[in-house]
């Protein structure tokens, strides 16, 4: 039986540029640096986020953008402070998707390696009540 969600895995060009990514928008914390010694593939380095454990690991990245993403949920009233956050690093936001305004805001961005994240105000119950009224 699934228990949840045990962590997220990104391949990445440079350990420290995608560590400082990660700290600068979502506030992440380092809790592990494989250094030159590393028991996996590559180095790697883990951060947690909250109580979400994403690891990063060294290695050839995404040859192209994709829309396959992941995405964070986050309160509407904190919206531009990631907008503020993302441009700090000079990353480019994309459009959203068009949606209905009842599904909630999303921002989207690729890192420095093509990985699209999403953050999203909405939740999976308000746009499925939203579809239900179509």
């Amino acid at each position: 039986m699934i228990q949840g969600l045990s962590h997220l895995t990104f391949v990445v060009r440079d350990l420290d540029r995608s560590a400082h990514f990660f700290a600068s928008i979502f506030k992440a914390e380092e809790i592990y640096n494989s250094g030159e010694r590393f028991f996996g593939l590559s180095r790697e380095k883990f951060l947690l986020i909250g109580e979400l454990w994403i690891c990063i690991m060294e290695g050839e990245p995404l040859a192209q953008r994709s829309y396959n993403h992941v995405a964070f949920h986050i309160r509407d009233e904190d919206f531009a402070m990631y907008e503020e956050r993302i441009a700090a690093l000079g990353i480019e936001t994309m459009p959203s998707r068009p949606r209905l305004e009842e599904e909630g805001r999303s921002l989207y961005f690729y890192d420095y390696d093509q990985h699209l994240f999403e953050l999203h105000a909405g939740s999976l119950e308000t746009r499925l009540k939203r579809y239900t009224k179509l």
